[in-house]
């Protein structure tokens, strides 16, 4: 996990993704740094609020394409 992160908000799904997967593997770590788990868990929560928010939105937009078929 690098020292200097990307801001959450400027992340594509596929990175938010890939970081969080890297933070669990971390996690899962025996050694890790009790100083540093908060500040992952927080991040990670930060991750997931993103990918949601992705997912959210895409479903909107593909139910409105999706609907755009129906029409005459």
């Amino acid at each position: 996990m690098p020292d200097e992160q990307e801001p959450v908000d400027q992340l594509s799904y596929a990175a938010a993704v890939a970081e969080l997967e890297a933070i669990v593997a971390g996690l899962d770590d025996a050694d890790v740094d009790v100083d540093v788990l908060a500040e992952r868990v927080a991040r990670a929560a930060d991750l997931i609020t993103l990918c949601r928010e992705r997912i959210a939105a895409t479903r909107l937009e593909v139910e409105r394409i999706v609907a755009t078929l129906d029409e005459p």
